[in-house]
């Protein structure tokens, strides 16, 4: 998909600015140049292919020429939404949810942002932000999504079983289409980003629901928990052995099934 058919195909969607790439490093690092550089609101990177593309916790993340979906979207937040960065990157996670749900698929969102179908990962997200002084000048939301069965990558670089759409559909995915379902989705959530509903529907995605699962943190000793649900603020609620409840914050969080 060149840059031509994709402003075709999103001519009615009020972005800010479109740059597409045959190939390129990361297309969150180009987001990142291009915000700091002025890049206005909603403006999107696409690359159909990505070198040296990055996710949570700098692993790398794998695109294929033609094969995915990577693109990465600038959002400065907006009046009202400077409280409610954290939650761009579910937002995210739910705006792709949305456009699979459309395509009768049945996706979870392993928490915070990773999208699940089967329990394997489908949509990994990164969220960036480019910071002036102590407030949040633009927020990169970069996507990236397997769409045929060649863009998973290689069993010895997961560290979560992976999928494609096209692998658990049995069938071709239009990625041309899908992707503007998703930016629509994701203008649509954004205008809800602060009600209930927002925070309802990302929890109606949650996986593992009711399941005990490990929390592990960064430079923290891990813990266990039964999953009940989100806070307003996209904590993720969990309930201890003990009966106790407790929430986990944003962070570098890996969360699976304790088998």
């Amino acid at each position: 998909m060149d840059e031509r058919t994709l402003r075709k195909a999103l001519s009615d969607i009020p972005l800010g600015s479109l740059r597409a790439f045959k190939q390129t490093g990361s297309t969150n690092n180009m987001a990142l140049a291009w915000a700091t550089d002025g890049a206005p609101d909603l403006s999107i990177v696409y690359a159909e292919e990505q070198t040296s593309g990055r996710g949570r916790g700098d692993r790398r993340w794998f695109t294929r020429s033609g094969t995915a979906l990577a693109f990465s979207i600038i959002l400065r937040p907006l009046s009202g939404e400077e409280l409610s960065v954290p939650l761009f990157s579910g937002m995210g996670a739910v705006a792709v949810c949305d456009a699979l749900g459309r395509r009768g698929m049945h996706p979870e969102i392993k928490w915070p942002n990773d999208v699940l179908l089967n329990r394997r990962k489908v949509c990994g997200i990164l969220a960036e932000s480019v910071w002036i002084g102590e407030n949040v000048d633009s927020v990169i939301l970069g996507i990236g999504i397997n769409v045929k069965a060649e863009s998973v990558p290689l069993f010895e670089r997961l560290n979560f079983p992976a999928t494609s759409l096209e692998a658990e559909t049995g069938k071709s995915e239009d990625r041309l289409s899908l992707f503007r379902d998703i930016i629509q989705a994701l203008l649509f959530w954004r205008d809800l980003l602060t009600k209930e509903a927002f925070i309802h529907a990302w929890g109606n995605y949650l996986a593992f629901q009711g399941e005990q699962v490990e929390i592990q943190v960064k430079g923290e000793v891990s813990k266990t928990g039964k999953i009940e649900g989100l806070k307003a603020n996209g904590s993720l609620i969990l309930r201890s052995a003990d009966e106790t409840t407790f929430t986990v914050q944003f962070g570098e969080v890996h969360l699976r099934p304790v088998i």
